[in-house]
C-alpha cells in the first residue's frame, strides 16, 4: 500500500507537469502579442536566422553546418513548439544545410523553400531524402513571392532573388535573398550573395526600396559580397556578420569591417555575441 501510494503520487505530479505544459503551450499558441521575432543564432561558421511573427508564424532561414541548430532552437522556441511552418534554404553548402536534417527529425515542417542551385555532396542528397521522406512541399524561390506572416499586422517576407533559373550557377550568386518587413522596420537578409547577386538587385528597376534596418551581410562577411553601393542603398543601422571564432576563411575580411566604418554602420557578430535576438512592434527596433 506504501509503495502504491508513492507511486500514485509520481504519476499525479508527472500528469500535472503535463497538463501545465500543455496549458502554458495552448496559452502561448493563442496568444498575440505585437513583437515580430528575429533571432540571428549563433551556429559557428554558419547561417541560421529564426524568425517568430505576433500570430506565431515561424521560418527557419537555413541550419548552420549541424550539432548547433537544435539547441539554440530550444533557447528561442517553447519546448512543445515542435513545428515550423517553413524552411528557407539560401545555399545549398554545409554550413547553411548542415543541421537541417536534424531539424527535419525533430519538427513538423509544413513548407520548404530552396533557391534552385545545386551540389552533388552527401549532406545535400541526405536532405533532399529527408525532404521527400517527410512529405514536406518543396518550392523554388523566385523574385516576387510575397510570403505573408501575419496577415492581421502585416507583416511579410519578399524574396527578391533569384530572379531567374539560377539551377547551373555558382551557389553563391544563385543565393536567396529577402526582405523581412513589418511596418517602418525592415531586416535586409543576404544569405551567400555575391557582388553579382548585389549588381542583378540593384539593377533592377522594379525593386526600388531596398532601404532596411537590419542588414545581415552575405556570405558571412566575405570580400565577395556587401559592395559598397549596396550598403549605401540598404543603408542599414545595424549589420549582422554570422561567422565562426577563428575560422579558417578569415570572416569577416577587414576590408567588410573598414567600409562598415566608413559609413558609420553598428555591426554585431555572432561568434562574439552569441544569439542576437531583435523583436519590434514596427515602429521601435529593440536587441534583447
Amino acid at each position: 500500500m506504501k509503495y502504491f501510494k508513492k507511486y500514485l503520487a509520481y504519476i499525479l505530479i508527472i500528469l500535472l507537469f503535463i497538463l501545465s505544459t500543455g496549458v502554458i503551450f495552448y496559452i502561448y499558441k493563442n496568444s498575440n502579442p505585437k513583437y515580430l521575432k528575429v533571432v540571428f543564432l549563433n551556429v559557428g561558421q554558419g547561417d541560421a536566422i529564426y524568425i517568430e511573427s505576433p500570430n506565431k508564424k515561424q521560418i527557419l532561414i537555413d541550419g548552420g553546418r549541424g550539432g548547433n541548430i537544435l539547441p539554440n532552437l530550444m533557447k528561442v522556441m517553447p519546448l512543445f513548439d515542435r513545428s515550423i511552418d517553413m524552411l528557407i534554404i539560401t545555399n545549398p553548402d554545409q554550413d547553411h544545410i548542415g543541421g537541417l536534417v536534424e531539424v527535419l527529425e525533430n519538427y513538423k515542417v509544413g513548407m520548404v523553400l530552396e533557391s534552385g542551385t545545386k551540389t552533388e555532396t552527401l549532406v545535400y542528397n541526405n536532405l533532399e531524402k529527408e525532404i521527400i521522406k517527410n512529405k514536406v512541399i518543396k518550392n523554388i524561390a523566385k523574385r516576387g513571392m510575397h510570403i505573408v506572416l501575419d496577415e492581421e499586422k502585416n507583416i511579410y517576407f519578399d524574396i527578391l532573388f533569384p530572379d531567374r533559373d539560377v539551377s547551373t550557377w555558382e551557389r553563391n550568386d544563385g543565393s536567396i535573398v529577402g526582405r523581412l518587413v513589418y511596418k517602418d522596420k525592415s531586416f535586409m537578409l543576404m544569405g551567400d550573395a555575391t557582388l553579382y547577386t548585389e549588381n542583378l538587385i540593384e539593377w533592377n528597376e522594379n525593386l526600388k526600396n531596398l532601404k532596411s534596418n537590419v542588414l545581415k551581410l552575405g556570405h558571412h562577411g566575405s570580400r565577395t559580397s556587401t559592395g559598397l553601393l549596396w550598403l549605401e542603398k540598404v543603408d542599414p543601422d545595424i549589420a549582422i556578420i554570422s561567422a565562426g571564432k577563428n575560422n579558417t576563411y578569415g570572416h569577416p575580411h577587414k576590408e567588410i569591417i573598414d567600409k562598415l566604418k566608413s559609413l558609420d554602420i553598428k555591426f554585431l557578430e555572432t561568434h562574439k555575441e552569441g544569439n542576437l535576438i531583435f523583436k519590434t512592434d514596427g515602429e521601435v527596433l529593440i536587441q534583447k
